[in-house]
């Protein structure tokens, strides 16, 4: 049996589905059980197709039957649904930890929408609360990546392919450094950091997803769903 809290909110965000629609498949525990589900409804007859953000999610969708679509020239995607790691009180997130950050983020650029699916321990005061803010490397820059990241007073670690003989390599054949701020981030201090990081020859992008989500579904150990929306600014 899936996590009662994320079987509720796989549901939840399927309600956001239309027929007809062209869809983000993200990464991670609750998009995964997202992907799932809407296998089940597309065996009943709903029509979707569906850009995966990682290949561990194309496997999963292919086998759930879905079909799979390319970012082409056309319209774009109606709605990504996608996990994160972190999610702070203004819906800055961080992403990544599962390691596909940048195809995460280029299919959430090219949706519409972007709906966040997570279990409550995810919610945090501030970015960096549970430990590690991933950003993906070439490897060829990975030593002055990483003297400038020291330089901005941050700790971190190479991550490890699952054996840990190797370092990881993300989908893109790049490296991914897991950085840990000193203290959790406010939302002045995440786009700052942000900022600094991708000015970082060699750095593809970091997992800090700032004001990319239009809500956040939440997830409780009951089965309640909990809908956080952003408050848009003028």
């Amino acid at each position: 049996m899936a996590d009662p809290a994320l079987e509720a909110v796989a549901k939840a965000a399927l309600d956001e589905v239309r027929d007809g629609a062209r869809l983000g498949l993200g990464s991670g525990r609750a998009a995964s059980l997202f992907i799932t589900r809407l296998g089940e409804r597309v065996r009943q007859g709903l029509r979707v197709s569906g850009v995966p953000t990682s290949e561990a999610s194309a496997r999963l969708a292919r086998a759930a039957g879905i079909a799979l679509a390319d970012l082409d020239e056309g319209p774009p995607l109606d709605l990504t649904v996608d996990g994160a790691d972190e999610v702070a009180p203004g819906l800055d997130l961080v992403k990544g930890w599962g390691g596909a950050l940048v195809r995460e983020r280029i299919v959430a650029a090219a949706s519409l929408r972007q709906v966040i699916v997570v279990g409550s321990e995810k919610l945090v005061t501030g970015l960096g609360a549970r430990g590690r803010i991933p950003i993906e490397v070439i490897p060829f820059a990975l030593a002055p990546v990483r003297r400038r990241v020291r330089e901005l007073g941050l700790s971190m670690s190479l991550r490890r392919d699952a054996d840990g003989a190797a370092a990881y390599r993300t989908d893109n054949g790049n490296e991914i450094l897991d950085l840990t701020p000193a203290a959790p981030l406010d939302p002045g201090g995440a786009r700052a950091l942000d900022a600094a990081l991708l000015s970082i020859p060699g750095v593809v992008d970091t997992g800090l997803f700032l004001g990319t989500a239009e809500s956040v579904l939440v997830g409780h150990a009951d089965g309640r769903v909990e809908t956080l929306r952003r408050v848009a600014h003028h």
